[in-house]
């Protein structure tokens, strides 16, 4: 009977992590070839920002973004129609015993992002850091 190779909290961080990684490849460059038979996600230039994983890597979550921000629920919504060749393509390049679940989501971060910088341009929350810097 074969063991069941034990993996320390680090190591197994770590894996959870290079998985999602790869993955994140394999889906930038289907979407880079125009793999994927769909009008709408042909005609974008989607970027795969992130791969989040679970622990047990069958789960994956991809965040993208379209060039430009456009068209983004309608890109989202186009992916999800594929969902099914994205996971068949991203499990015969994987090669692991079990195939990630693909969802997709936008990437909200440039947004979030975007709102912080605001922030800090304003000028109440800017005389509140030169304050600090006299200290």
């Amino acid at each position: 009977m074969a063991r069941k190779q034990e993996y320390t909290a680090e190591q197994h961080s770590v894996r959870v992590l290079k998985v999602g990684e790869r993955v994140r490849h394999i889906l930038s460059e289907l979407l880079a070839r125009r793999e994927v038979h769909d009008e709408t996600v042909s005609a974008a230039n989607i970027s795969v920002t992130e791969v989040r994983m679970t622990p047990d890597l069958r789960h994956a979550t991809a965040y993208v973004k379209p060039l430009l921000g456009q068209a983004e629920d309608e890109v989202v919504a186009a992916l999800r129609q594929n969902t099914a060749f994205l996971q068949r393509e991203v499990a015969k390049r994987l090669g692991l015993k079990f195939a990630p679940k693909l969802k997709f989501r936008k990437d909200e971060t440039f947004a979030e992002a975007d709102r912080i910088e605001a922030l800090l341009r304003n000028p109440k929350v800017a005389r509140d850091l030169d304050g600090d810097e006299e200290e």
